[in-house]
């Protein structure tokens, strides 16, 4: 389990991470979004003890990252795949993390295998591809066997392969009962793979919520065609009911269920072709969550003529 309490971050003026409280259970995977900026990997450095909170506090598994004697073991991390020696082969990088823990060359042998790096393990790490590189990263998570596993962007340049070996990789540990908490911008991904989400913006916690109930919150509409749509926009007319024109007999109608719109095209005597409900996707909501606390936004622009 994952507990950040009252956790702000401060660095001068800049308030990077402001009074976040949350609870990351075991048992799903728990992801973890927010615009850029908005204080997810400061979070997740001050989790592991790379960073002090201004105030606050965080614990895994009932404790401070810093008061465990085997940290390894209880809480496996991915921040920066790129934090190994370049000259140090895979397999040494992990034989000298165990050596602190105590983890044999078995266990080192074993995660080489999960992450697919069994047959490269002896190749030095700075020759490795940034895919495999991230692999290594997260075999050094999975080393200690921990009951926590936190990992930042961990699709970072997988390949289709790769991106769907982690997907179900991340799912098995949470069936297993361990606590797993991701944090990525591949909103199609996260939709896949996660279950839970923390939403921060600008350091606050903007939603925790679960994946469903997020979505559904959105609301699409429902598409429908019929040859008659003049006179069934007369039919659906009414308070809290939006309709849009798609194609001379398309509509686009939000307000009403299908229900609604089936059984007043009904009473009136209207055929209608197709009654679609349209559903949100991840990506739509959390644009609609994080609308006013996106940081850095670009401005919409033609590149077609130099100023």
């Amino acid at each position: 389990m994952i507990e950040v309490v009252g956790l702000s971050k401060r660095y001068g003026p800049k308030t990077a991470v402001d009074g976040l409280s949350f609870t990351v259970e075991p048992g799903v995977v728990t992801g973890f979004l927010g615009p850029n900026g908005a204080g997810k990997t400061t979070t997740m450095r001050m989790l592991v003890g790379l960073g002090s909170p201004t105030s606050g506090f965080t614990r895994v598994n009932g404790k401070p990252y810093r008061a465990h004697r085997a940290p390894l073991r209880e809480i496996g991390v991915l921040l920066d795949a790129r934090a190994v020696h370049p000259g140090r082969s895979a397999r040494d990088h992990l034989l000298a993390l165990g050596a602190t823990h105590g983890i044999s060359g078995r266990r080192v042998d074993e995660v080489l295998e999960v992450v697919g790096l069994t047959e490269v393990a002896r190749r030095r790490a700075g020759a490795f591809s940034l895919g495999m590189g991230q692999r290594l990263g997260i075999a050094v998570a999975l080393l200690g066997d921990p009951r926590t596993v936190v990992l930042d962007e961990p699709v970072n340049g997988l390949d289709p392969d790769g991106i769907r070996w982690i997907r179900h990789l991340l799912k098995d540990l949470a069936a297993e009962g361990r606590t797993v908490f991701v944090s990525s911008h591949l909103m199609s991904e996260m939709a896949l793979t996660a279950e839970h989400l923390i939403v921060v913006g600008r350091g606050k916690l903007v939603a925790d919520v679960p994946m469903a109930e997020l979505i559904a919150s959105v609301e699409r509409g429902v598409h429908v065609r019929s040859p008659r749509s003049r006179e069934l926009v007369e039919v659906l007319r009414g308070d809290g009911v939006r309709i849009s024109s798609v194609t001379s007999d398309v509509l686009d109608v939000t307000g009403l269920s299908t229900e609604d719109i089936g059984t007043r095209a009904l009473q009136a005597g209207i055929p209608l072709f197709e009654l679609i409900p349209q559903k949100a996707s991840l990506e739509d909501a959390y644009a609609e969550l994080t609308r006013d606390v996106v940081e850095y936004q670009g401005a919409a622009t033609s590149l077609g003529e130099a100023a």
